[in-house]
């Protein structure tokens, strides 16, 4: 005859599947990261993890639905971070610079998510295509720049003829450049983007740009 877990043991249960859920999430991330969809293995995520093959399909359901997952996370991350930033109170000159550097400081900060996203452009979107709830989670990073740019026109400092993709892009072509052509640029021009002493003036930059482009 079975025994059910007692109650006080259910949580902790939850709380170690959790666990091992994100820490195979996490280095599942890291080697899709470096090796790519088709070079990554789900033994070597296995062996990293201590885990098995095996425990990796309970939870994910293959290599495939684990890379899914991995992108889905990777996304969400940077727009959990654009949603915690509240800019509702400053003044849209500042607030336009805040959500500039938040960006930068998360793809700095991320580079495994750059990488990702390089490897799914890669891949023509193929996955991506997949997730449609991304979609619905990316709605808000617009919706805040474009209460910001009405907010910014109404007080006559922004111009008309720009909208919140348009910002979005140039940030994040901005941001994206400074991970995904680091080693290319550095080697080219003996600077290196990710150095700590760069970080503060490259971060200000995009925000000098972003501020000029929309003031000018």
């Amino acid at each position: 005859m079975t025994t059910s877990a007692a109650p006080s043991e259910r949580p902790e249960r939850q709380r170690d599947a959790e666990r091992t859920r994100a820490e195979l999430l996490a280095v599942a991330t890291r080697v899709f990261a470096e090796d790519g969809y088709s070079g990554a293995r789900v033994d070597e995520i296995a062996e990293q993890t201590r885990t098995t093959k095996r425990m990796i399909y309970y939870y994910f359901g293959g290599k495939e639905q684990l890379y899914l997952s991995v992108l889905d996370h990777a996304y969400r991350g940077i727009r959990q971070a654009e949603q915690a930033l509240d800019v509702g109170h400053l003044d849209p000159v500042e607030a336009v610079r805040r959500l500039a550097e938040l960006t930068y400081d998360h793809h700095v900060s991320h580079p495994e998510f750059i990488r990702l996203v390089s490897i799914e452009n890669i891949h023509r979107g193929e996955f991506i295509k997949r997730l449609d709830g991304l979609r619905t989670s990316a709605a808000p990073a617009v919706t805040v720049l474009d209460d910001v740019l009405a907010r910014g026109r109404a007080a006559g400092e922004f111009r008309e003829d720009v909208d919140a993709l348009d910002v979005h892009l140039v940030i994040s072509s901005y941001c994206v450049f400074q991970v995904a052509n680091r080693h290319t640029f550095g080697f080219l021009f003996g600077r290196d983007l990710g150095a700590p002493e760069n970080r503060d003036h490259l971060r200000t930059m995009i925000g000098d740009v972003v501020v000029g482009w929309l003031t000018g």
